[in-house]
């Protein structure tokens, strides 16, 4: 019995703690409720923000307008003005040979190249001369004869009938007299030609120049016309440049472009040794025909003395070369990026407004464009590109760091 009160006891404790549990959180459930319907009611109504799109971000550079020179640029290799062949004019064997006569070697004019053995000339010389005497001597006979001949025609005709008339050519041995004279002209030109042939054995340099090629060498016999070496002028070089038939109309090129004025200037660049280099330069005319394939111009530019610095313009070597061109007054150069299709490039006003406009472009030179018309000097064009642009939208700038 004791057990069963016991049992019911321990029964009675579980509900009243079930109870209280419930009575709890059925509580704590309305207090949350009349809390939440406490907040509602006093909070404010919310509004919704729409936030602003920013305008889009262009960089822009300032426009200068003023005097801008046309430089029309080539490329070309540089070639000398002068190129010849040192031919021999007699035959023999090669005695001498200057130090300069090698390939890259550099003379002055006149500077004596390579010698031929002058023994056989030498004794040519001396047969020569002992004909002309001979001749002079026998013309000297001769003369004699026919002034004895004359005189003995006078006097024995002299009280005659044949007195008054012409000596007779042969009577005054005026043939004899003839080829006399003519032999004697002959062996004097004979000498003249065995003098030349000695003096033809020292070939010399008809120009300041360097030796581009060395075809025979010290103990060589050599003929009549055998080529020895290959030399070339360094006074001055030139540099055949191909251009567009539209380019021609920015510069002057004497005997071909209209007027009297002399060529335009020009100045090569050129890079060799590990330098850069500069030269001064001059356009002397064009080729006598346009090529056929390319329909290009050939434009010729004269440099004056190419070997007169260290390194030099060295023949051979493929330069760029810049034309100044004819002269705008009032230009803009731009760089090629602002040049947008058909001609326009984009401006940017005061007020921050993109704006489209039309402009006349003179030349392409490179990565900058020449304006001839169509912008003002301080406006605004932008640098930069953008997905979607309209005339007349709004943008933000920013001067490009290195157009500033």
């Amino acid at each position: 019995m004791a057990d069963n009160q016991s049992s019911r006891g321990k029964s009675m404790s579980r509900k009243r703690k079930t109870i209280i549990h419930i009575s709890v959180s059925s509580a704590l459930i309305i207090a949350g409720a009349i809390l939440m319907v406490a907040l509602t009611a006093t909070k404010s109504d919310l509004q919704k923000i729409v936030p602003s799109t920013p305008a889009p971000m262009v960089r822009v550079m300032k426009v200068k307008t003023g005097p801008e020179p046309m430089i029309i640029r080539g490329e070309g290799t540089v070639h000398p003005i002068r190129e010849i062949d040192l031919v021999s004019q007699v035959g023999g064997k090669i005695v001498h040979i200057s130090p300069s006569l090698v390939n890259g070697g550099k003379f002055d004019r006149s500077d004596p190249l390579l010698s031929i053995n002058p023994v056989d000339y030498e004794l040519a010389i001396t047969l020569a001369r002992a004909k002309v005497s001979d001749s002079e001597s026998n013309l000297k006979i001769i003369q004699e004869e026919a002034l004895v001949a004359r005189y003995e025609w006078r006097v024995h005709y002299s009280n005659n009938s044949h007195a008054g008339q012409v000596i007779p050519p042969l009577v005054a041995k005026e043939p004899q007299l003839a080829a006399a004279r003519a032999r004697l002209d002959a062996d004097r030109a004979d000498l003249k030609k065995a003098l030349l042939n000695l003096e033809r054995t020292v070939l010399k340099a008809p120009f300041n120049g360097r030796v581009s090629r060395k075809s025979v060498d010290i103990g060589q016999y050599v003929t009549l016309g055998q080529p020895l070496a290959s030399i070339f002028s360094t006074e001055a070089a030139q540099i055949a440049i191909p251009l567009e038939d539209k380019d021609l109309f920015w510069f002057d090129v004497p005997g071909f472009t209209p007027g009297d004025k002399p060529g335009s200037p020009a100045t090569v660049h050129a890079s060799i040794a590990g330098y850069k280099l500069t030269f001064p330069g001059r356009v002397t005319r064009v080729e006598g025909k346009l090529d056929e394939k390319t329909r290009m111009i050939t434009v010729i530019v004269r440099i004056d003395k190419p070997y007169a610095t260290k390194p030099p313009l060295a023949i051979g070597l493929f330069v760029t070369v810049d034309i100044v061109g004819r002269t705008l007054s009032n230009a803009a150069v731009i760089p090629r990026a602002t040049l947008r299709h058909g001609n326009t490039v984009w401006t940017v006003n005061n007020e921050g407004v993109l704006r489209f406009r039309t402009v006349k472009v003179a030349r392409n030179q490179g990565e900058k464009i020449v304006i001839e018309s169509g912008l003002n000097d301080g406006e605004l064009v932008v640098f930069s590109t953008l997905k979607a642009a309209t005339d007349g939208m709004t943008v933000r700038t920013a001067m490009d760091k290195d157009q500033k």
